[in-house]
């Protein structure tokens, strides 16, 4: 029997990718660094494309009607003009839920890291400076019975809110739209951003990025939080104006922040590496054995379940 032919532009993690290897007839561009041109050559006679880097609107156009689905190892899905791609018929899909209690927990580290200085704590150790002249500790903020406002309550800002009535910190939120009682779990909802930014002692972001999310937090939002709080970003960089984070930073408008995300990553804003008030990880929200195993699963079976004739598991429908 005849393999699809699939355009693989990033490998799955081992077990997943055997699947790739076994359902499908692949050509394997993961490692190259192609010109559209070149990708749009490779993908002659694929019928599908397990996404790597950037698919946008002027690349999508181009590639040959045989395909019929894109399918990420991300939930996120920022790096794909999904809008093309359906105005060409071409499915995408995503893996969420599976990543969701990954996610939350490197948010409660950033949140933790922020508040108890573990940036600062951790070079003086790594420096030999522990104990020396000068070297006095800045003191943290407690974060047990604080008020945490979740920016997007969806299925990670959830597992989040978990985490921190576990704290006994009292939840607040803003989503597009109220969550029933069973899943608010006692949390107080707000009905505009601005509503719910006065009580973010510490705000969590976990909203996708979107037109309409871009910038969201800027220096308006953030003069609308209490002096001191800490900012705690998981979900994109580009969700947040750099330079009103810094500015709050530096000015002690915000104590601290923890950061997993930032515009043009890797490539950050230099500041933020200038500022002892705030912890920052390499975006690795979902990098545990387990969940990227599980990411890696999911990708592949949205493309063998469309290709059996089936419904993909996580279509992301606009």
């Amino acid at each position: 029997m005849t393999k699809t032919k699939l355009l693989v532009a990033r490998h799955l993690p081992k077990t997943p990718m055997q699947k790739i290897y076994d359902n499908f007839d692949i050509v394997d561009i993961a490692k190259d660094s192609l010109t559209d041109e070149q990708v749009i050559a490779a993908a002659q006679g694929c019928q599908g494309i397990l996404v790597g880097s950037a698919l946008r609107k002027d690349l999508i156009d181009k590639l040959p009607d045989s395909i019929k689905i894109f399918s990420t190892m991300s939930v996120g899905f920022d790096h794909i003009d999904v809008a093309a791609a359906n105005a060409r018929g071409i499915i995408v899909c995503n893996t969420p839920s599976v990543l969701d209690n990954a996610t939350a927990e490197i948010a409660l580290l950033c949140m933790l890291g922020a508040a108890r200085g573990a940036n600062w704590g951790h070079t003086q150790v790594a420096t030999g400076q522990w104990g020396k002249p000068g070297s006095t500790a800045p003191l943290g903020i407690d974060v047990t019975g604080k008020k945490v406002a979740i920016l997007g309550m969806g299925r990670i800002g959830r597992a989040f809110a978990k985490l921190a009535r576990g704290l006994s910190m009292e939840v607040h939120y803003y989503n597009r739209s109220r969550l029933s009682a069973d899943l608010e779990q006692g949390a107080i909802y707000h009905e505009t951003l601005e509503k719910l930014l006065p009580h973010a002692q510490f705000l969590s972001i976990h909203a996708g990025l979107t037109p309409d999310t871009k910038h969201i937090l800027d220096a308006k939002a953030i003069e609308l939080m209490p002096d001191g709080a800490v900012l705690i970003n998981t979900s994109r960089g580009d969700l947040v104006v750099d330079d009103a984070v810094i500015g709050a930073l530096k000015s002690g408008k915000f104590f601290a922040a923890g950061l997993d995300v930032f515009s043009n990553e890797p490539n950050l804003n230099p500041e933020y590496m200038t500022l002892d008030n705030v912890f920052m990880l390499p975006h690795v929200g979902s990098a545990t054995i387990e969940t990227r195993d599980a990411m890696g699963g999911r990708a592949a079976d949205n493309l063998i379940e469309f290709f059996n004739g089936n419904d993909p598991i996580s279509v992301i429908e606009l």
